[in-house]
This record gives C-alpha cells, sequence and structure tokens, in this order.
C-alpha cells in the first residue's frame, strides 16, 4: 500500500478541490434561491425549479460524493502515516476538518431547508456564508504548507484582514446594486 501513497495523496486532493468547488458555489446558489423566492409569479416558480434542481445535482452529484472521497483518502493517509497524528500542525488541521466538517453539515441544512422553500436566511447572511469555506481553506493551507502550528496564526491574522476585506467588499456591492438593480 505504501507504494500507492502518492497516488492516494493525489486523490485526496483531487477531491478535496471538488468538494471545496462545491462547496464555494452551493452558497451563491442558495442567494439566487432566497432572491428568486421574493419574486413575483411565475418567475419566483420558474426560477425556484431550476435552481432547486442546480443545487440538487451539485449537492448530491459533486459536493456529498467528493466529501466522502477527500475524506476516505485522508483516513488511509493516516493509517499509512499515522506518526504524522504526532505534529501540532497536522492535530490543529484536523480541528480546522472538524470545522469544515460542521461547515458541510450545516449547509446541508440550509440546503434542505430551501428545497423545502422555507427560507429563514437572507441573501446577504449566504453571501456572508459563502466566505466561511474559504477561511477553513486558507488555514489549512497554511498548516499543510508551512508545517506549523504556529505559523497558522499568520494564516488567521491573512483570514481576518481578507474578512475586513470581504465585508468592505459586500458593503460597496451592496451600494452599487441598490443604485444599479442590474448589477
Amino acid at each position: 500500500m505504501e507504494d500507492y501513497y502518492d497516488y492516494i495523496k493525489a486523490f485526496h486532493l483531487i477531491f478535496v478541490i471538488t468538494w471545496f468547488a462545491g462547496l464555494f458555489y452551493i452558497p451563491r446558489l442558495f442567494v439566487y434561491q432566497i432572491e428568486a423566492f421574493h419574486k413575483p409569479s411565475p418567475d419566483k416558480e420558474i426560477l425556484g425549479k431550476q435552481l432547486k434542481l442546480m443545487a440538487k445535482r451539485l449537492w448530491f452529484i459533486i459536493t456529498w460524493p467528493s466529501a466522502i472521497l477527500a475524506t476516505t483518502f485522508a483516513v488511509i493517509l493516516l493509517l499509512l502515516h499515522p506518526w504524522l497524528l504526532n505534529f501540532g500542525w497536522m492535530q490543529v488541521k484536523l480541528g480546522f476538518i472538524v470545522l469544515l466538517i460542521i461547515y458541510h453539515l450545516k449547509t446541508h441544512q440550509y440546503y434542505k431547508q430551501l428545497q423545502n422553500d422555507v427560507v429563514v436566511k437572507t441573501s446577504s447572511f449566504m453571501r456572508i456564508w459563502n466566505e466561511g469555506a474559504t477561511f477553513i481553506l486558507f488555514a489549512v493551507i497554511f498548516l499543510v504548507l508551512l508545517k506549523s502550528a504556529i505559523n497558522w496564526v499568520w494564516g488567521i491574522v491573512g483570514i481576518i484582514v481578507l474578512g475586513i476585506l470581504l465585508m468592505l467588499g459586500f458593503k460597496l456591492y451592496k451600494k452599487i446594486r441598490e443604485k444599479n438593480p442590474e448589477a
């Protein structure tokens, strides 16, 4: 099995990337679903039906399978090299992976609500929620590349700066949309 370590690692990375692709796009579809829900008929029904179908395909054909496969390959990698668990950076990384799984499960809850036409969050909330996976990705990438449980702090500082910039961007975008709804 050790001979296949690099192949397993490659598959792990491929499915991590596709998992994140799904996690990046699904909240965007939620934004559109929430906005469509508040449109008049027949737009509400036409858009709602199409967006539900898009979300369903993305969630069950790409995101969930990718999450399962990325996790499966990660477990195999750790079984092949269990000594990695002794490193502080790996322990912190696994903490972020737990957060990612919680984020995924919460996103699934939002998915189910919107599939049942239950709108409990605003499109603005979903725009912010959309950045959750980005924050986790930043932290994990810094941890894996720097291999230091201390240097990840700089990654978190970067995430906070990114968050502030994103919030400012959201506010600017909101002002532009208020002036020009077609933007």
